[in-house]
């Protein structure tokens, strides 16, 4: 996905790539389709940063500063998961479906909690999963397009999965939408219109889930759009 900054853009292809394997320059131009006079500039940029490195054959490999960075993501994330749990079990219990939780990871969202309906037939979306933004509630309400400080809730049948909709409303902090509240189920249940059922529900989770990051020692930090 392009963001409309082409060094942004270039600098995290070169990233990508070298998330998959060490390359040399000339991999590195192939792999990411930079011209090699560019890759070499902006990965020798990227080294002094410390976010990529050299091997012992020269290669250029992913640098010890992103192993920090992911780090602190991983503790926004908690911080988030923390703060959420909570509604999100009052959302499941009152309706009776099962809830997320998901933010945004570039091009794709990723659940980072995940609460489960008590009805044999459910909704299941693992902890980790990562789906795409194009297809979904929550999509909507994190692509780029759509992380306008929004406050209502938005609705989708048979996007991503047939025979299942959901409902998702944003988490916003500072004018930033920061994750997605959402309930997901069978149509059986949320029929074709889920969000005259729901929405309301998923929108006072949401701002339940606003209130206690407002309130948290370590608040969030709005991914940049």
């Amino acid at each position: 996905m392009s963001s409309g900054v082409g060094v942004v853009d270039k600098a995290v292809a070169i990233l990508g790539a070298l998330e998959q394997e060490p390359r040399s320059l000339a991999a590195l131009a192939e792999a990411t389709a930079i011209p090699r006079a560019t890759s070499h500039r902006l990965a020798l940029a990227l080294e002094r940063h410390g976010l990529v490195d050299r091997d012992a054959a020269g290669r250029f490999v992913l640098g010890p500063r992103l192993a920090v960075l992911g780090r602190e993501a991983g503790r926004g994330a908690r911080s988030l998961a923390e703060a959420a749990g909570p509604a999100l079990a009052e959302l499941r219990d009152r309706t009776g479906e099962s809830t997320q939780l998901y933010v945004p990871a570039g091009d794709r969202r990723v659940c980072v909690v995940s609460l489960e309906s008590p009805h044999g037939l459910r909704t299941i979306v693992p902890v980790g999963a990562s789906l795409p933004m194009d297809r979904g509630s929550a999509g909507k309400v994190l692509s780029p397009d759509g992380r306008a400080a929004r406050r209502d809730w938005v609705a989708s049948v048979e996007e991503r999965e047939k025979g299942v909709a959901s409902v998702s409303a944003p988490v916003v902090l500072d004018g930033v939408v920061v994750a997605a509240v959402s309930v997901s189920g069978p149509i059986e249940r949320t029929t074709r219109q889920p969000g005259r059922r729901y929405g309301a529900a998923v929108v006072v989770a949401a701002r339940a889930v606003e209130r206690r990051l407002a309130a948290s020692p370590h608040p969030v930090q709005p991914e940049s759009s």
